[in-house]
């Protein structure tokens, strides 16, 4: 029979429908201002009376509280407005101290039993919710001298390996490593094992004073630039590991110029805690214990963390860095103190058996190496300025006896507590940088602005959405209502699928949408306008509604499926603003498609199928058939 939908059709239908309304339900409870109380330090949480006394400070300064609760780490107050929020957060920050976080956040009002399904709101981007905006520089030259100094230790070993003895060795600058000899034929020997093993070096042999033999090693251009886009590329990858591990909505991370990089963290108002993560080298060196005859000259001393006070002599050569682990978990020792659990890859597991294999019964030591910007106030001009200020830390975080030859596995005992042996698995297991990074620019973008970008999106969606109905209502009647419908339909499935997929809406992602509103009624025009056609030509009424949708199939899937080809290429090779853009274009002509062939066949079925009909209030007059 003509224009009648077997049950399956009818069922998938209503199925979608029912799906798309639950879960765009949610994005009709907007999120509550809130102010975010967190920890200092990663070992300090915050307790239920933190959180009360935090609650009473706010309610003494008249300002209401719509609720608290309190998370895993961290406390939320929820108030009524930004102005409340702006308010709070120097009160909360006042009566808790230093030795806590606040920051204004936003918190979800999401019904239980819609979280019990797993149904919540669209993310919304940097733009509409607010967050944080980082640009980090890159050291080039510590990255330069990190890795010659890696060079130096790995050529002095294959000296020794080939018993080929050298008097010294420095390194000199950023490109240049310095060997010593005592004889000519020395330094020929490792001249020649150098060139064939070392490509990445000029080698230049130098007469120095006293009978030395000196070879100078110079980096090569090449060398320093491929040192130089790794250390941008293995920052990259491990910054997108660490906003992954912080659970992020689709962050930003990419390249800016030769030695920037531009993280952006939408929903992030905690500045503290992301830079912490982010901006951390939580790189490690091994290093044996220094041997009480060794000279000054072959050793370096360091704190202890957790006891500045107490220190240790450590030799110069590293045996193994974090750069080898491959993997770190947060566990507990046989005491019930916090430990670490590391894997490293096969490179560095055989290194550090090598090291370790004669070295039974000394100690080795684990360096944890922080760069760090603290701010400064200083008088410039006769102005008082903020300076930052890069230092280096580096402190001892574990020195055991080596009971054994170690292999791949190892533990790092000695941490404070719990969170900071989960925060430092966390950071290795992301990975190590390659080289450290420094916020040149640091940025927040508050809730308030991004509301006001929500409403001016959500006016234009409506006036658009608006327009498109009367436009359909005025010129197709009867059909122009079921194509409103089913536009309808088409925006509550485009809001459901963004929810479920978790993609984030951005402003450019509501110019997406109102060009999908615009786009949606194409198929209906198309149809119905073939209808007509039909009509004119003397077709009966159910062919000719028959004929309307199944001829203009064709055109509708080539007109949307070429400008989903251009969709899908905006989002693979675009980024930021032009992804939202790609994104909502692509999810809405997918919805449309369903909306405009099966919603709006359905409901003309419904209304016209399987009855006689002798004329269709299809625009401008009556058609008869």
């Amino acid at each position: 029979m003509l224009n009648k939908y077997p049950l399956w059709k009818n069922l998938i239908i209503l199925i979608a429908i029912a799906i798309g309304f639950i879960y765009a339900l949610p994005n009709l409870y907007p999120d509550d201002y809130a102010v975010q109380i967190t920890g200092a330090r990663s070992s300090t949480d915050v307790g239920q009376r933190t959180l009360d006394s935090a609650v009473a400070a706010v309610k003494a300064a008249g300002i209401k509280v719509k609720g608290s609760e309190l998370g895993q780490r961290n406390g939320l107050i929820r108030v009524n407005s930004a102005e409340a929020q702006l308010k709070a957060r120097p009160v909360v920050q006042s009566a808790l101290g230093q030795d806590y976080l606040v920051a204004i956040n936003m918190a979800p009002s999401t019904p239980d039993w819609l979280r019990s399904i797993g149904a919540g709101p669209m993310k919304l981007g940097l733009d509409l919710r607010g967050g944080v905006h980082f640009l980090l520089e890159v050291d080039m030259d510590t990255a330069l001298k990190q890795r010659l100094d890696a060079f130096s230790s790995q050529i002095k070993r294959e000296l020794r390996d080939e018993h080929i003895r050298y008097r010294g060795g420095d390194v000199s600058g950023k490109r240049i490593i310095s060997l010593s000899f005592r004889d000519e034929q020395a330094r020929s020997e490792a001249f020649d094992l150098i060139r064939n093993q070392h490509n990445e070096f000029l080698l230049d042999k130098q007469r120095g004073g006293k009978g030395e033999y000196n070879l100078v090693l110079t980096l090569t251009e090449k060398q320093v630039k491929q040192l130089q886009d790794y250390a941008i590329e293995q920052n990259l990858t491990t910054l997108r590991n660490r906003v992954n591990e912080l659970g992020v909505a689709e962050p930003l991370v990419q390249r800016q110029g030769a030695s920037r990089i531009v993280v952006e963290l939408p929903g992030v108002q905690d500045t503290a805690q992301a830079k912490r993560v982010i901006g951390a080298t939580a790189n490690l060196e091994f290093r044996m214990e220094a041997r009480p005859d060794e000279p000054d000259s072959a050793v370096e001393v360091y704190p202890f963390r957790n006891n500045p006070q107490r220190t240790a002599r450590l030799e110069r050569e590293v045996i193994v860095t974090g750069d080898s682990v491959a993997n770190a978990q947060q566990a507990f020792d046989q005491n019930g103190q916090p430990q670490v659990n590391i894997t490293m890859d096969a490179a560095g597991g055989d290194l550090m058996n090598r090291a370790t294999r004669n070295a039974i019964g000394r100690r080795m030591a684990v360096l944890f190496i922080e760069y760090k910007t603290k701010t400064e106030q200083r008088q410039v001009n006769g102005e008082t300025r903020s300076v930052d200020k890069r230092t280096v830390e580096r402190s001892i975080i574990s020195l055991a006896t080596v009971q054994s030859a170690l292999g791949s596995s190892f533990r790092i005992t000695g941490l404070d507590s719990v969170n900071e042996a989960s925060e430092l698995a966390l950071l290795l297991r992301a990975g190590s940088l390659a080289a450290p990074m420094y916020f040149a620019e640091e940025r927040t973008i508050g809730p308030s602005l991004g509301q006001k970008n929500i409403d001016a999106g959500l006016m234009s969606v409506v006036i658009g959405f608006a327009l498109v109905l009367l436009y359909m209502l005025l010129f197709y009647r009867v059909f122009g209502i079921v194509a409103n419908i089913a536009l309808a339909v088409n925006l509550m499935l485009l809001v459901a699928s963004m929810s479920i997929l978790s993609a984030t809406l951005t402003l450019p992602g509501i110019a997406g949408i109102v060009l999908t509103v615009g786009m949606a009624v194409d198929a209906n025009v198309l149809i119905y306008e073939r209808i007509k056609e039909e009509l004119r030509s003397g077709m009966p009424v159910q062919s000719a509604i028959n004929a309307g949708y199944s001829r203009a199939f064709v055109s509708i899937v080539d007109s949307n499926v070429t400008t989903l080809l251009v969709a899908v290429i905006l989002f693979a090779m675009g980024s930021g603003p032009v992804k939202g853009f790609a994104v909502t274009l692509c999810i809405g002509i997918l919805t449309s498609m369903f909306t405009g062939l099966m919603v709006s066949r359905g409901i003309v079925n419904v209304i016209y199928g399987g009855r006689k009909v002798d004329k269709l209030s299809i625009g401008g007059k009556l058609a008869n058939a």
